[in-house]
């Protein structure tokens, strides 16, 4: 599982080499000075990715839109505003989205168990769900405790399997059905699988492809004309699109992956509808400007609804780990063989950017790392509305804290350190690097006796014995976990 959670895969970045520019960014009209920042142009060259596309917004406003590269190496058309790619598992918060949506007009209960809404497939037997049949809402989380991570993808001329034949685990990966692995509700689990079952109880409920029901409730009413879970084989898909590319720079068989676990990974969209979509949400969260998506169905969807092992938080298909820039964030990352990218949102602001790529991870991820760095340090984003009340941290407590670590903050095995710098005390880690904003990872201690690190968006509470770091108590929202930490 840790393998496919993202958060891990993009340790491989190169460090950006980011400089400020206090001049640009007093020029709120012209966001031009991010083309020269970024310099994706030699990226694209030296990690030989074909094509990247990004889209950057503020202020609810799309501001900064600019596509690098082309579309094929083979013909060289380069990559425009209008030219989608594969997203993978940016379908995840789309199908999950839906899901709201349809409970919001009375058509579903989330909390109902999902297998009498099953006519071609039924789960299989198990002891983990005699007595806790596993409802819509666990498998939109990633609680439910399904197995089957991700998928490998198909092209045309292959056998392109059924949805029962993916979930009796006939087709590549996998070699038995996709089975539970604890008690619904008790854990979390990243599965592709649990939302390939959700896809099948959509489709079987109400008569009509996945593609069909995400047309009609959310791609056509908001406009977004490029972006479809309508497949390569099938009639209506797109024209203008991306083809995946290898590590080699090739393109990979026919270029367009066939995907039909389409609600956990089969959509194809641009930055541009896919910004236009988190704005959508974001309006929704401050209830303003929003025409498709309600109040109540945003909040709930962005709501942190799992922290145990769960990657530092997720909600339904968003995952919710990231502080940068003293913002709560609702992020999601794609990634399927050839293309992937990431969609990232504030919480409040209406702020972020999302971009795609079509090329392999060792191609497309430094040049990923790079942007998204380069973003969040040259954007204008720093939420000063949030302000914690602290207190002086005794030196005893200090010098028990300081040490070096297993990652306990997301669970992924990093070495994790508390050090001191200038009498105060900091946090570091490669993930942690990695995600950082304008702000150094900062531990403080709260006057309520928990801590903070800033640009973290869980609070923390430690316990010693015998004097040294035994565990942590995560809290966020009115969840809260306890994690053993391990010295290293």
């Amino acid at each position: 599982m840790k393998n496919i959670i993202y958060l891990v895969l993009l340790l491989i970045v190169t460090n950006a080499n980011c400089q400020t520019s206090h001049k640009a960014l007093t020029k709120k009209t012209n966001y031009s000075f991010l083309t020269d920042s970024l310099n994706i142009d030699n990226q694209l060259e030296k990690y030989k990715l074909a094509g990247f596309s990004v889209v950057v917004f503020e202020n609810y406003e799309i501001v900064y839109s600019k596509q690098f590269g082309v579309k094929s190496i083979d013909s060289k058309e380069k990559i425009d505003q209008n030219t989608a790619f594969s997203t993978a598992s940016i379908s995840k918060p789309i199908t999950a989205l839906l899901c709201f949506m349809l409970e919001e007009k009375g058509l579903l209960n989330l909390d109902d168990p999902i297998d009498p809404f099953l006519k071609r497939w039924h789960l299989p037997k198990s002891k983990f769900t005699e007595n806790n049949s596993p409802t819509w809402r666990q498998f939109l989380n990633h609680t439910a405790g399904t197995s089957q991570d991700g998928f490998e993808d198909h092209y045309e001329g292959e056998v392109i399997p059924t949805l029962k034949q993916s979930l009796l685990g006939q087709i590549p990966r996998y070699d038995k059905e996709i089975e539970f692995l604890f008690t619904p509700g008790t854990d979390w689990r990243y599965s592709g699988g649990g939302y390939t079952i959700v896809q099948m109880a959509l489709e079987d409920t109400f008569n009509k492809s996945m593609a069909e029901l995400a047309s009609a409730y959310i791609f056509s009413p908001l406009g977004l004309k490029n972006t479809t879970m309508i497949q390569p084989n099938e009639k209506g898909f797109l024209t203008n699109v991306a083809l995946v590319h290898d590590k080699d720079g090739k393109v990979i068989k026919t270029g367009l992956p066939i995907t039909p676990q389409v609600g956990p990974s089969g959509m194809w969209s641009t930055p541009t509808d896919l910004a236009k979509l988190a704005i959508e949400m974001q309006n929704a969260l401050r209830n303003k400007n929003n025409k498709v998506i309600s109040h109540n169905v945003a909040e709930k969807v962005t709501a942190v609804t799992a922290l145990k092992n769960a990657v530092g938080g997720w909600s339904y298909g968003w995952q919710k780990s990231f502080g940068y820039n003293n913002y709560d964030w609702f992020l999601c990352n794609g990634s399927n063989t050839g293309v992937g990218g990431t969609v990232a949102a504030t919480m409040t602001d209406g702020n972020g950017f999302v971009f795609l790529a079509n090329g392999e991870k060792p191609n497309r991820f430094p040049v990923m790392g790079h942007t998204q760095k380069t973003i969040l340090k040259l954007m204008d984003w720093n939420n000063k509305a949030v302000t914690i009340s602290t207190q002086e941290m005794p030196l005893a407590l200090k010098e028990k804290l300081i040490g070096t670590y297993d990652d306990f903050l997301y669970g992924q095995g990093v070495e994790t350190k508390i050090v001191e710098r200038n009498n105060r005390l900091y946090v570091e880690s490669m993930l942690l690097d990695h995600f950082k904003g304008k702000n150094d990872f900062e531990l403080v201690y709260l006057k309520n006796g928990l801590f903070k690190i800033t640009d973290y968006p869980n609070l923390l509470q430690f316990d010693f014995k015998d004097g040294k770091l035994n565990s942590v108590i995560m809290t966020r929202d009115n969840l809260n976990t306890k994690v053993l930490i391990t010295t290293k």
